[in-house]
């Protein structure tokens, strides 16, 4: 079996929990329940839980367009705009695949990673949650093709959350970081929540206080933070 068919038959099978250093992937549906069981949805602790997401990762009016916004919209069983289906390996996995380069490789090889394909319904789209060029600050996410090296490739960066990790939180680096040293992560906008209108679009910025972590234990900021649910939302 080639890399790539190796990667796809694991994301097939399994769905990947942000934040315990694997893909470790127990059965689940996501979000609707047409999506099946490999779908997930993506929350920040900064709005809510494991138990009580509140507001999950969603493509803006679930419209299924490449540079399509991604913002966090309130959870949901009958939403389909929240499904998504992930394609996880290591990131050296990728690399084999020319998904991410080799100093991203270099960096975080042993790290797991994923592309998360937006599948409304269960139906993959082709399109995954990216950038629509190499990482810069405050770049925005939005749908880009799947096929797209680097910017559709989001790393599991435990090595620098160690304190939350533990916690099934983890940041997201984008595969297209050309600063290994401070590389650019998911983040939420600063003094926004998904209940503003228009809707705030996530982006990536630097990682806050990377390796280091901060008085109360936090390595990183919970904007910068990410989980993930498994089962129906509700």
């Amino acid at each position: 079996m080639s890399v790539r068919s190796r990667v796809l038959a694991v994301a097939a099978a399994t769905t990947t929990v942000v934040g315990t250093g694997t893909v470790a992937m127990p059965p689940a549906s996501a979000a609707t329940p047409a999506c099946g069981p490999g779908c997930i949805a993506v929350f920040s602790p900064e709005f809510g839980t494991h138990g009580d997401p509140q507001f999950v990762e969603a493509v803006l009016d679930g419209v299924g367009t490449v540079g399509q916004p991604l913002v966090l919209q309130r959870a949901g069983s009958s939403d389909p705009s929240q499904d998504f289906l992930p394609r996880g390996g290591l990131v050296s996995d990728f690399f084999a695949t020319g998904m991410v380069s080799a100093a991203v490789n270099g960096h975080y090889g042993s790290l797991r990673a994923a592309q998360l394909e937006y599948a409304p319904s269960g139906v993959a789209s082709g399109l995954c949650v990216g950038l629509a060029g190499t990482a810069y600050e405050d770049e925005p996410l939005g749908l880009q093709p799947c096929s797209v090296p680097g910017t559709t490739v989001w790393i599991v960066d435990t090595a620098d959350s160690p304190a939350t990790a533990a916690d099934g939180y983890s940041p997201l680096v984008n595969g297209s970081t050309t600063d290994v040293t401070h590389p650019l992560a998911m983040t939420y906008p600063a003094d926004a929540a998904p209940t503003d209108e228009p809707a705030p679009q996530i982006h990536v910025s630097r990682l806050h206080s990377c390796g280091h972590a901060d008085p109360a234990g936090r390595a990183v900021p919970d904007r910068q933070l990410w989980g993930t649910v498994l089962g129906v939302l509700e």
